[in-house]
């Protein structure tokens, strides 16, 4: 098939435009839940307490993990026979779903799991800007009498804004290109020599997916370069949205 004809087939294509909108749910649920969690938990970990070094590393733990171990801990968390959380859900006596085989709840499974491994590398990042905001700020906003919130949303978030856009930039190209943990959790098994399909696939095949799909299982090189070529695009405006918008929220000085 010539250049032009695989993209003509992009616009077509079925398989695209579901794994385009896994893609766009799963960005949209999983960077601004992971940035706020990540962005609590670095507030509360900016605070006088005991143990903060222990606390730090276990929430820092997810982002040095390698997939294939994340993978693996959390399909036996899913397992619908023998995993912990419907071992869980069992002693309330609420019977839990297949979590990793169930179509409709899969997406959602692996948002849960990517939100997990986002917040370690954004806490990190929070807590330094955290750590950078000078405490006269907060004085004087004693001073002024100004409470916990009001003090948090005039001098904590503006102060973080820059940060907070780093890390929004970051985490929307990360989830755009997700892949280890769809293909690792949801993909093909090989059991006895023979490869078993699990049917929650197709409601968590992301674009990175379906390029890896074309590209080294249909061996069809042509069509998996122009899926790319879609997401390099995708990915070039949003950023281009982003840096656009910062202008209005982003504090510098």
């Amino acid at each position: 098939m010539s250049g032009l004809n695989n993209y003509q087939r992009l616009f077509s294509d079925p398989e695209v435009g579901t794994a385009l909108i896994n893609t766009l749910i799963f960005t949209i649920i999983a960077v601004p839940c992971a940035i706020a969690l990540s962005l609590l938990i670095a507030v509360l970990l900016n605070q006088k307490i005991r143990g903060l070094t222990v606390y730090r590393t276990l929430y820092f733990l997810p982002a040095v993990t390698m997939p294939a171990a994340i993978a693996i801990v959390w399909r036996w968390l899913y397992n619908g026979d023998y995993g912990l959380i419907n071992y869980v859900l069992g002693l309330f006596s609420i019977h839990g779903p297949r979590w990793d085989t169930d179509p409709h709840i899969a997406l959602f499974a692996l948002t849960v799991v990517a939100i997990w491994s986002y917040v370690g590398t954004n806490m990190i990042l929070f807590l330094a800007g955290l750590q950078g905001i000078p405490k006269t700020y907060y004085e004087a906003a004693a001073l002024d009498g100004s409470g916990p919130w009001r003090t948090f949303f005039r001098i904590t978030l503006p102060m973080l804004s820059p940060t907070i856009f780093f890390a929004s930039v970051v985490s929307l190209v990360t989830a755009f290109q997700i892949f280890d943990l769809v293909y690792l959790m949801f993909g093909p098994s090989t059991t006895g020599g023979s490869s078993t399909t699990n049917i929650a696939i197709l409601s968590t095949e992301t674009v990175v997916y379906l390029f890896y799909k074309h590209a080294f299982t249909l061996d069809n090189q042509g069509y998996a370069a122009a899926i790319a070529m879609l997401l390099f695009v995708i990915i070039l405006i949003v950023t281009a949205i982003q840096f656009r918008l910062q202008r209005r929220w982003v504090y510098y000085s």
